[in-house]
């Protein structure tokens, strides 16, 4: 994947730690003659210091300018300087501390810990720990707490690995061994592939957007093009500079770590698909609802409820026509989605709904045996299927179903067999939105066209999206994430 360098300012400051050949001095490092050779590096940088032009400084500017992969980076090394960034008030933080102040110190009034790679040895503060180095990654951090009313931050400083006590630099080595598995591994053969692609995925996930199978075939297309496509969870966020491109398989969302990581890797600037931009822009129906008004596209009738307006949730039986449909802002695969028939039951459905958003969609119900759905890569369409209600359901999806949720059955045809007002659409639809992948849902009920929503993270699974176009469907995704890291490669924009 990537080779492991760690750079200490002085011999000894390893002394305590096995011999390794990871390990070279900064004076070493810094007179390394520039490689041809094009195998990705990590470095870890542990100088004593990241004082401005000092030696700890130049190995990761110089690391930078190398193309290595430098943690901390130079712009972790500015950030924290800038005490701004982190003079905040941390919620429940007077909590946290209490939990673990030593007997009688309620008078406390200043505290650290220190943090190696995001673990600290408190867990009450675990989750900021965490938190804090994914803002600001460096290997070793000392937090500083103080308190007038409540706790807050007083201050993250670097710290050196000379200045741990035998203690910490034994949870040091833990912290470090578990961040890069490599340093005492024994490295595998080298493989001739020309770029690393991580896969974000979750094989617990209950209805993720690839199966298994479509998976194996996303690697194996990358690695016909020179691709190492590596499948990666949500614990290896850290790990993201090994990679020179982000593909999520898992279902997107603003608030977990799917989001965190297409904002890191955009960040490092890989190539990602979903972007940051694509998942804020699709995962929130309120907000497609708005952008697909302003570049007036069809789509079905719409009225927004807000929860604090109890008279417009009265008054929408007299302004639209039952049944109608709920829906929660950020529901994926037909879950957040209520059909209601009768006053009573619009307000019983969007009384259960506000006890999760404060914003409810209530558009009209347009029924139609199926939904297209049109893959969209790069501006361009990639696929078409029809997705059919599942039997006796109004929806593509039924989680009313015992057992496991049930869907419909689906048709997968040539794009050019799709109609061309549906492809026309789903093109517009995409185009606002920005130059990944995406899938788009439209109904089509005699000459009326209805854009129900744009996908983010759309469903790729084999034996379904991959019907018609088999094995190419992969190689023409991964050949797009080929294209891109080449054009980052060569300094080439957009």
């Amino acid at each position: 994947m990537s080779r492991l360098v760690i750079v200490v300012e002085k011999a000894s400051d390893w002394g305590s730690y096995y011999p390794s050949d990871n390990v070279v001095s900064a004076q070493d490092y810094l007179k390394q003659p520039l490689s041809d050779d094009d195998e990705r590096t990590q470095v870890i940088n542990l100088c004593r210091s990241y004082k401005y032009l000092g030696t700890g400084y130049y190995v990761s500017l110089l690391a930078e300018a190398r193309g290595h992969k430098v943690i901390p980076s130079v712009r972790t090394i500015n950030d924290l300087r800038r005490r701004s960034l982190y003079g905040l008030d941390i919620e429940d933080l007077n909590g946290k501390l209490g939990k673990f102040l030593p007997a009688g110190g309620r008078d406390t009034t200043d505290f650290g810990i220190l943090v190696y790679f995001g673990e600290t040895s408190y867990p009450a503060l675990e989750d900021l720990a965490r938190q804090l180095f994914e803002t600001f990654p460096c290997p070793i951090l000392r937090i500083e707490f103080e308190r007038e009313r409540v706790w807050q931050i007083s201050a993250i400083k670097p710290t050196g690995l000379h200045s741990l006590s035998d203690e910490q630099e034994d949870a040091f080595a833990q912290s470090l061994d578990k961040f890069s598995r490599k340093l005492w591994r024994k490295p595998r053969a080298r493989r001739k592939f020309r770029f690393d692609l991580a896969m974000l995925v979750d094989p617990a996930e209950a209805m993720p957007p690839s199966n298994k199978r479509a998976l194996k075939q996303f690697v194996e297309a990358g690695n016909e093009l020179g691709i190492e496509v590596d499948a990666i969870g949500r614990n290896d966020y850290q790990r993201l500079a090994e990679y020179d491109g982000l593909f999520i398989r898992e279902t997107t969302a603003l608030d977990n770590h799917t989001y965190r990581f297409a904002n890191k890797a955009e960040k490092e600037d890989m190539v990602v698909i979903d972007d940051p931009g694509s998942i804020l822009k699709c995962t929130n129906k309120i907000y497609l609802h708005d952008l697909m008004l302003s570049r007036k596209l069809p789509i079905p009738r719409t009225e927004i409820l807000y929860r604090d307006e109890a008279k417009r949730l009265d008054e929408l039986a007299g302004r639209m026509e039952f049944p109608l449909v709920l829906k929660i802002p950020d529901g994926s695969f037909s879950r957040g989605i209520v059909k209601v028939e009768t006053p009573a039951g619009l307000k019983e459905a969007a009384d259960a709904l506000f006890q999760h958003t404060a914003l409810v969609l209530a558009q009209e119900f347009m029924f139609t045996e199926f939904d297209w759905r049109i893959g969209v890569l790069n501006r361009e369409p990639l696929y078409a299927c029809k997705y059919f209600m599942s039997r006796g359901h109004w929806q593509i999806y039924n989680h009313a179903a015992k057992g496991t949720a049930k869907s419909g059955g689906f048709q997968t045809l040539p794009v050019r067999e799709a109609p061309a007002d549906i492809v026309k659409l789903a093109l517009k639809a995409t185009a606002p939105i920005g130059d990944g992948l995406y899938g788009v849902d439209i109904k089509k009920a005699g000459d009326r066209l209805a854009l129900i929503e744009v996908n983010d993270n759309p469903s790729i699974d084999a034996g379904v999206e991959d019907a018609y176009l088999g094995e190419d469907l992969y190689r023409r995704i991964m050949a797009e994430f080929l294209r891109r890291m080449e054009r980052k490669r060569l300094g080439v924009r957009g």
